[in-house]
Protein backbone atom coordinates (compact mmCIF):
# COMPACT_ATOMS: atom_id res chain seq x y z
CA UNK A 1 0.00 0.00 0.00
CA UNK A 2 1.45 3.15 -1.23
CA UNK A 3 -0.06 6.86 -0.93
CA UNK A 4 1.26 8.07 -4.29
CA UNK A 5 -0.09 11.60 -4.27
CA UNK A 6 -2.13 14.08 -1.75
CA UNK A 7 -3.31 17.32 -2.86
CA UNK A 8 -4.96 19.55 -0.39
CA UNK A 9 -7.32 22.92 -0.38
CA UNK A 10 -8.61 24.87 2.60
CA UNK A 11 -7.33 22.79 4.84
CA UNK A 12 -5.69 24.51 7.62
CA UNK A 13 -2.65 26.06 5.96
CA UNK A 14 -2.13 23.82 3.29
CA UNK A 15 -2.00 24.29 -0.45
CA UNK A 16 -0.90 22.56 -3.43
CA UNK A 17 -0.28 18.50 -4.08
CA UNK A 18 2.90 16.20 -2.78
CA UNK A 19 3.87 13.38 -4.54
CA UNK A 20 5.20 10.44 -2.25
CA UNK A 21 7.81 7.55 -2.77
CA UNK A 22 7.82 4.25 -1.25
CA UNK A 23 9.77 3.86 1.54
CA UNK A 24 10.83 6.88 3.43
CA UNK A 25 9.53 10.05 2.88
CA UNK A 26 10.89 13.05 4.99
CA UNK A 27 9.31 16.43 5.38
CA UNK A 28 11.24 19.25 6.73
CA UNK A 29 10.86 22.70 7.98
CA UNK A 30 10.81 25.12 10.40
CA UNK A 31 7.87 25.52 12.98
CA UNK A 32 4.62 26.06 12.32
CA UNK A 33 5.34 26.09 8.54
CA UNK A 34 2.63 22.79 8.40
CA UNK A 35 4.73 19.87 8.14
CA UNK A 36 2.50 17.99 10.86
CA UNK A 37 -0.63 19.34 9.21
CA UNK A 38 0.49 17.63 5.85
CA UNK A 39 0.43 14.42 8.04
CA UNK A 40 -2.80 15.22 9.72
CA UNK A 41 -3.98 15.21 6.22
CA UNK A 42 -2.75 11.87 5.56
CA UNK A 43 -4.39 10.33 8.68
CA UNK A 44 -7.88 12.32 8.14
CA UNK A 45 -8.24 10.77 4.40
CA UNK A 46 -7.00 7.51 5.51
CA UNK A 47 -9.49 7.27 8.87
CA UNK A 48 -11.61 10.05 8.53
CA UNK A 49 -10.20 10.51 12.04
CA UNK A 50 -8.09 13.68 12.99
CA UNK A 51 -5.26 12.85 15.33
CA UNK A 52 -5.27 16.65 16.67
CA UNK A 53 -8.94 17.19 16.99
CA UNK A 54 -13.18 15.97 17.07
CA UNK A 55 -14.22 18.89 15.48
CA UNK A 56 -14.30 19.53 11.87
CA UNK A 57 -14.62 23.53 11.83
CA UNK A 58 -10.63 23.29 13.42
CA UNK A 59 -9.51 22.13 10.02
CA UNK A 60 -10.99 24.21 7.77
CA UNK A 61 -8.56 27.29 6.80
CA UNK A 62 -10.08 30.45 8.06
CA UNK A 63 -12.78 32.29 6.10
CA UNK A 64 -13.15 29.07 3.73
CA UNK A 65 -16.54 27.44 3.91
CA UNK A 66 -15.09 23.93 3.45
CA UNK A 67 -11.79 21.96 3.07
CA UNK A 68 -10.68 19.23 0.54
CA UNK A 69 -8.48 16.41 0.52
CA UNK A 70 -8.08 13.88 -2.52
CA UNK A 71 -5.68 11.40 -2.90
CA UNK A 72 -4.05 8.49 -5.19
CA UNK A 73 -3.31 5.24 -3.73
CA UNK A 74 -1.42 2.26 -4.96
CA UNK A 75 -2.61 -1.08 -4.15
CA UNK A 76 -0.74 -3.97 -5.56
CA UNK A 77 -0.99 -2.79 -9.44
CA UNK A 78 -4.47 -1.00 -8.91
CA UNK A 79 -4.84 2.33 -8.40
CA UNK A 80 -7.89 4.31 -6.05
CA UNK A 81 -8.95 7.80 -5.49
CA UNK A 82 -9.69 8.62 -2.65
CA UNK A 83 -11.85 12.47 -1.53
CA UNK A 84 -12.68 13.62 1.65
CA UNK A 85 -14.95 17.04 1.89
CA UNK A 86 -14.87 18.80 5.09
CA UNK A 87 -17.91 20.89 6.37
CA UNK A 88 -18.32 22.72 9.30
CA UNK A 89 -19.76 19.88 11.54
CA UNK A 90 -19.03 16.62 9.46
CA UNK A 91 -17.09 15.05 6.33
CA UNK A 92 -18.58 13.39 3.10
CA UNK A 93 -16.28 10.52 2.17
CA UNK A 94 -15.40 9.50 -1.84
CA UNK A 95 -13.86 6.38 -3.48
CA UNK A 96 -12.91 7.12 -7.55
CA UNK A 97 -15.68 10.04 -7.70
CA UNK A 98 -18.26 8.49 -6.29
CA UNK A 99 -20.10 8.87 -2.48
CA UNK A 100 -19.30 6.24 -0.32
CA UNK A 101 -20.47 5.33 3.11
CA UNK A 102 -17.39 5.41 5.73
CA UNK A 103 -17.57 2.08 6.48
CA UNK A 104 -17.33 1.11 2.49
CA UNK A 105 -15.04 3.87 2.62
CA UNK A 106 -12.30 3.04 5.48
CA UNK A 107 -9.46 0.37 4.38
CA UNK A 108 -9.19 1.62 0.65
CA UNK A 109 -6.27 3.64 2.44
CA UNK A 110 -4.92 2.88 6.08
CA UNK A 111 -2.29 4.76 8.44
CA UNK A 112 -0.66 4.46 11.87
CA UNK A 113 0.57 7.72 13.63
CA UNK A 114 3.02 7.94 16.23
CA UNK A 115 2.75 11.45 17.82
CA UNK A 116 3.44 13.31 21.03
CA UNK A 117 -0.22 13.17 21.26
CA UNK A 118 -1.08 9.52 21.12
CA UNK A 119 1.55 8.93 24.09
CA UNK A 120 -1.78 9.16 25.80
CA UNK A 121 -2.21 5.76 24.69
CA UNK A 122 0.85 4.44 27.01
CA UNK A 123 0.43 7.17 29.77
CA UNK A 124 -2.65 8.31 29.92
CA UNK A 125 -6.42 7.23 30.59
CA UNK A 126 -8.60 4.16 29.75
CA UNK A 127 -10.59 5.91 26.92
CA UNK A 128 -6.67 6.70 24.87
CA UNK A 129 -6.41 3.09 25.08
CA UNK A 130 -9.74 2.00 23.79
CA UNK A 131 -10.08 3.92 20.90
CA UNK A 132 -6.26 2.46 20.13
CA UNK A 133 -7.61 -1.40 20.03
CA UNK A 134 -11.08 0.10 18.41
CA UNK A 135 -9.07 1.93 15.88
CA UNK A 136 -6.82 -1.19 15.05
CA UNK A 137 -10.17 -3.38 14.82
CA UNK A 138 -11.62 -0.88 12.28
CA UNK A 139 -8.64 -1.13 10.57
CA UNK A 140 -8.83 -5.04 9.52
CA UNK A 141 -12.87 -5.61 10.12
CA UNK A 142 -14.58 -1.64 9.02
CA UNK A 143 -17.77 -3.48 9.81
CA UNK A 144 -17.25 -3.36 13.65
CA UNK A 145 -17.31 0.57 12.70
CA UNK A 146 -20.96 0.19 12.91
CA UNK A 147 -21.24 -2.01 15.94
CA UNK A 148 -19.25 0.88 17.95
CA UNK A 149 -21.86 3.40 16.30
CA UNK A 150 -24.78 1.64 17.59
CA UNK A 151 -23.67 0.60 20.93
CA UNK A 152 -22.85 4.55 21.34
CA UNK A 153 -26.14 5.24 20.22
CA UNK A 154 -27.82 2.96 22.44
CA UNK A 155 -25.68 4.11 25.52
CA UNK A 156 -26.49 7.61 24.82
CA UNK A 157 -30.38 7.14 24.97
CA UNK A 158 -30.05 5.38 27.89
CA UNK A 159 -27.56 7.75 30.09
CA UNK A 160 -30.58 10.56 28.76
CA UNK A 161 -33.08 8.25 30.65
CA UNK A 162 -30.94 7.69 33.34
CA UNK A 163 -30.60 11.68 34.05
CA UNK A 164 -34.69 11.76 33.77
CA UNK A 165 -34.95 9.24 36.38
CA UNK A 166 -32.66 10.98 38.48
CA UNK A 167 -34.81 13.45 39.04
CA UNK A 168 -38.44 11.73 38.83
CA UNK A 169 -39.80 10.22 42.18
CA UNK A 170 -41.61 7.32 40.43
CA UNK A 171 -38.66 5.43 38.08
CA UNK A 172 -40.99 2.56 36.95
CA UNK A 173 -42.04 3.76 33.90
CA UNK A 174 -38.31 4.44 33.13
CA UNK A 175 -37.17 1.54 34.44
CA UNK A 176 -39.10 -0.60 31.57
CA UNK A 177 -37.79 1.69 28.82
CA UNK A 178 -34.30 1.35 30.30
CA UNK A 179 -34.39 -2.23 30.20
CA UNK A 180 -35.02 -2.34 27.05
CA UNK A 181 -32.12 -0.48 26.26
CA UNK A 182 -29.78 -2.81 27.97
CA UNK A 183 -31.18 -5.60 25.95
CA UNK A 184 -29.68 -4.38 22.99
CA UNK A 185 -26.58 -2.82 25.05
CA UNK A 186 -25.90 -6.62 25.99
CA UNK A 187 -25.86 -8.20 22.75
CA UNK A 188 -23.48 -5.33 21.63
CA UNK A 189 -21.15 -5.01 24.37
CA UNK A 190 -20.83 -8.82 24.00
CA UNK A 191 -19.43 -8.22 20.39
CA UNK A 192 -17.13 -5.47 21.47
CA UNK A 193 -15.56 -7.59 24.02
CA UNK A 194 -14.89 -10.42 22.19
CA UNK A 195 -13.81 -8.30 19.27
CA UNK A 196 -11.36 -6.53 21.85
CA UNK A 197 -9.94 -9.36 23.31
CA UNK A 198 -9.76 -11.42 20.22
CA UNK A 199 -7.41 -8.47 18.90
CA UNK A 200 -5.60 -8.13 22.07
CA UNK A 201 -3.98 -11.76 21.86
CA UNK A 202 -3.15 -11.21 18.27
CA UNK A 203 -1.34 -7.97 19.66
CA UNK A 204 0.53 -9.83 22.05
CA UNK A 205 1.74 -12.15 19.98
CA UNK A 206 2.73 -9.49 17.75
CA UNK A 207 4.97 -7.61 20.29
CA UNK A 208 8.34 -7.02 19.40
CA UNK A 209 9.83 -5.99 22.61
CA UNK A 210 13.43 -6.79 22.24
CA UNK A 211 13.37 -4.44 19.07
CA UNK A 212 13.61 -1.17 21.62
CA UNK A 213 16.04 -3.46 24.13
CA UNK A 214 13.01 -4.13 26.12
CA UNK A 215 12.92 -7.46 27.78
CA UNK A 216 9.53 -8.19 28.20
CA UNK A 217 6.37 -6.36 27.34
CA UNK A 218 2.81 -7.70 27.71
CA UNK A 219 -0.85 -6.28 27.33
CA UNK A 220 -3.81 -7.52 28.83
CA UNK A 221 -7.54 -6.75 28.08
CA UNK A 222 -9.08 -5.93 31.74
CA UNK A 223 -13.03 -6.47 31.51
CA UNK A 224 -15.06 -3.70 34.06
CA UNK A 225 -16.85 -6.96 35.16
CA UNK A 226 -13.39 -8.92 35.98
CA UNK A 227 -14.45 -10.49 39.32
CA UNK A 228 -18.05 -10.44 38.99
CA UNK A 229 -18.50 -13.49 37.42
CA UNK A 230 -17.97 -16.19 34.58
CA UNK A 231 -15.92 -13.76 31.41
CA UNK A 232 -16.43 -16.63 29.38
CA UNK A 233 -20.31 -16.21 28.93
CA UNK A 234 -19.78 -12.91 29.01
CA UNK A 235 -23.08 -11.72 27.58
CA UNK A 236 -25.29 -13.45 30.43
CA UNK A 237 -22.87 -11.77 32.87
CA UNK A 238 -23.53 -8.53 31.28
CA UNK A 239 -26.68 -8.91 31.32
CA UNK A 240 -26.99 -9.67 35.09
CA UNK A 241 -24.78 -6.71 36.31
CA UNK A 242 -27.17 -4.40 34.12
CA UNK A 243 -30.02 -5.62 36.13
CA UNK A 244 -28.07 -5.65 39.15
CA UNK A 245 -26.59 -1.80 38.91
CA UNK A 246 -29.46 -0.67 37.83
CA UNK A 247 -30.80 1.62 40.53
CA UNK A 248 -26.86 2.72 41.02
CA UNK A 249 -26.98 3.72 37.83
CA UNK A 250 -30.45 5.76 38.11
CA UNK A 251 -28.30 7.25 41.15
CA UNK A 252 -25.44 8.34 39.18
CA UNK A 253 -27.34 9.72 36.30
CA UNK A 254 -25.41 7.53 33.66
CA UNK A 255 -24.26 4.56 32.66
CA UNK A 256 -21.85 2.22 34.90
CA UNK A 257 -21.79 -1.14 33.30
CA UNK A 258 -20.65 -2.25 30.20
CA UNK A 259 -16.85 -2.27 28.23
CA UNK A 260 -17.35 1.86 27.77
CA UNK A 261 -15.36 1.16 31.06
CA UNK A 262 -12.96 -1.77 29.91
CA UNK A 263 -9.05 -1.01 29.82
CA UNK A 264 -6.04 -1.93 28.14
CA UNK A 265 -2.99 -3.19 30.84
CA UNK A 266 0.50 -2.40 29.72
CA UNK A 267 3.36 -3.86 31.27
CA UNK A 268 7.01 -3.58 30.62
CA UNK A 269 9.21 -5.52 32.47
CA UNK A 270 7.27 -6.22 35.05
CA UNK A 271 6.21 -2.83 35.55
CA UNK A 272 2.81 -0.77 34.56
CA UNK A 273 4.36 1.56 32.10
CA UNK A 274 1.55 3.89 32.79
CA UNK A 275 2.37 4.34 35.70
CA UNK A 276 6.19 3.34 36.31
CA UNK A 277 7.76 3.59 32.86
CA UNK A 278 10.39 6.75 32.04
CA UNK A 279 9.37 8.53 28.97
CA UNK A 280 12.01 6.79 26.95
CA UNK A 281 10.47 3.25 28.08
CA UNK A 282 6.84 4.58 27.40
CA UNK A 283 7.82 5.96 23.71
CA UNK A 284 9.25 2.66 23.28
CA UNK A 285 6.15 0.82 24.16
CA UNK A 286 3.82 2.95 22.03
CA UNK A 287 6.93 1.77 19.18
CA UNK A 288 6.15 -1.49 19.59
CA UNK A 289 2.27 -1.22 20.26
CA UNK A 290 2.12 0.61 16.62
CA UNK A 291 4.43 -2.20 15.22
CA UNK A 292 2.50 -4.83 16.01
CA UNK A 293 -0.78 -3.75 14.73
CA UNK A 294 1.03 -3.11 11.42
CA UNK A 295 1.98 -6.99 12.00
CA UNK A 296 -1.76 -7.64 12.41
CA UNK A 297 -2.66 -5.90 9.35
CA UNK A 298 0.16 -7.45 7.38
CA UNK A 299 -1.61 -11.04 8.72
CA UNK A 300 -4.85 -10.03 7.09
CA UNK A 301 -4.40 -8.08 3.87
CA UNK A 302 -0.43 -9.36 3.26
CA UNK A 303 0.44 -5.52 2.90
CA UNK A 304 1.59 -3.08 5.66
CA UNK A 305 -0.43 0.38 6.29
CA UNK A 306 1.55 3.65 5.86
CA UNK A 307 3.37 5.01 8.95
CA UNK A 308 3.21 8.44 9.86
CA UNK A 309 5.74 9.98 12.61
CA UNK A 310 5.11 13.66 13.46
CA UNK A 311 8.24 15.48 14.57
CA UNK A 312 10.31 12.50 14.85
CA UNK A 313 13.65 13.98 16.33
CA UNK A 314 11.39 15.79 18.90
CA UNK A 315 9.74 12.29 20.23
CA UNK A 316 12.45 10.24 19.39
CA UNK A 317 16.33 9.63 20.20
CA UNK A 318 18.68 8.91 17.63
CA UNK A 319 19.11 5.32 18.61
CA UNK A 320 15.36 4.89 18.04
CA UNK A 321 15.40 6.46 15.24
CA UNK A 322 18.08 4.42 13.54
CA UNK A 323 16.61 1.17 15.07
CA UNK A 324 12.87 2.07 13.85
CA UNK A 325 13.61 2.96 10.45
CA UNK A 326 16.04 -0.24 10.08
CA UNK A 327 13.26 -2.10 11.10
CA UNK A 328 11.10 -0.61 8.60
CA UNK A 329 13.48 -1.19 5.78
CA UNK A 330 11.16 -1.48 2.63
CA UNK A 331 8.25 -3.06 4.66
CA UNK A 332 5.87 0.38 5.04
CA UNK A 333 5.51 3.56 3.39
CA UNK A 334 6.78 5.33 6.05
CA UNK A 335 6.24 9.55 6.17
CA UNK A 336 7.97 11.59 8.80
CA UNK A 337 8.00 15.04 9.53
CA UNK A 338 11.50 16.83 11.15
CA UNK A 339 12.24 20.73 11.75
CA UNK A 340 16.23 19.84 11.29
CA UNK A 341 17.39 20.11 7.80
CA UNK A 342 20.38 17.66 9.27
CA UNK A 343 18.29 14.50 10.01
CA UNK A 344 16.76 15.18 6.64
CA UNK A 345 20.55 14.99 5.21
CA UNK A 346 21.30 11.98 6.97
CA UNK A 347 18.46 10.37 5.46
CA UNK A 348 19.01 11.57 1.61
CA UNK A 349 20.17 9.10 0.16
CA UNK A 350 17.05 6.61 0.73
CA UNK A 351 14.38 8.91 1.24
CA UNK A 352 12.28 11.59 -0.85
CA UNK A 353 12.78 14.80 1.31
CA UNK A 354 10.49 17.71 0.96
CA UNK A 355 11.02 21.36 2.15
CA UNK A 356 7.62 22.67 3.66
CA UNK A 357 7.47 26.50 3.61
CA UNK A 358 3.93 28.28 4.22
CA UNK A 359 2.05 25.03 3.77
CA UNK A 360 3.26 24.13 0.68
CA UNK A 361 5.83 21.39 -0.49
CA UNK A 362 8.79 22.23 -2.83
CA UNK A 363 9.89 19.82 -5.44
CA UNK A 364 11.13 16.10 -4.27
CA UNK A 365 14.56 15.94 -3.44
CA UNK A 366 14.70 12.08 -3.75
CA UNK A 367 18.36 11.11 -4.19
CA UNK A 368 19.26 7.59 -4.93
CA UNK A 369 22.59 5.73 -4.61
CA UNK A 370 22.13 3.47 -7.48
CA UNK A 371 20.58 5.86 -9.90
CA UNK A 372 23.15 8.26 -9.75
CA UNK A 373 21.48 11.16 -7.76
CA UNK A 374 19.36 11.52 -10.23
CA UNK A 375 15.76 12.96 -9.17
CA UNK A 376 12.44 10.55 -9.32
CA UNK A 377 10.02 11.00 -12.18
CA UNK A 378 6.12 11.89 -10.57
CA UNK A 379 3.79 9.36 -10.45
CA UNK A 380 0.85 10.28 -13.31
CA UNK A 381 -1.84 12.09 -11.88
CA UNK A 382 -5.65 10.80 -13.07
CA UNK A 383 -7.86 13.39 -14.80
CA UNK A 384 -8.46 16.05 -12.43
CA UNK A 385 -12.16 15.98 -13.40
CA UNK A 386 -12.11 12.38 -11.77
CA UNK A 387 -11.84 13.61 -8.38
CA UNK A 388 -14.69 16.49 -8.55
CA UNK A 389 -17.04 15.68 -5.67
CA UNK A 390 -20.94 16.63 -6.13
CA UNK A 391 -21.13 19.60 -4.42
Amino acid sequence: MNLLRLEARDFRNLSGAIDFAPGLNVLYGENAQGKSNWLEAIYLLATTKSFRTIHPREMIRHGADEGLLRGVVARGNLLKELQLLIIDSSKQTFVSGKREAVVRYLGTLDAIAFTADEMEIVRGGPEARRRFLDRGIVSTLPSFLGTLSEYNRVLKQKNRLLRDASEVEDVTPLIRLIEVWNDQLAVLGTDIHEARVGYVAKLQHALRPKLFKNEEMTIRYRSSLEEKGNLDLYQGLLRERLALRLRNEIAAGHALVGPHRDDLEIWGDGYEMARFGSSGQQRSALLVLDLAQMLVYYDVYDEFPVFLIDDIDAELDRRRIEILLEHLGDKSQTIVSTSKRTLADRYGDRAAVRLIVNGCAGPSELMSLSAGNTEESEPAMPDDRQYQAPF
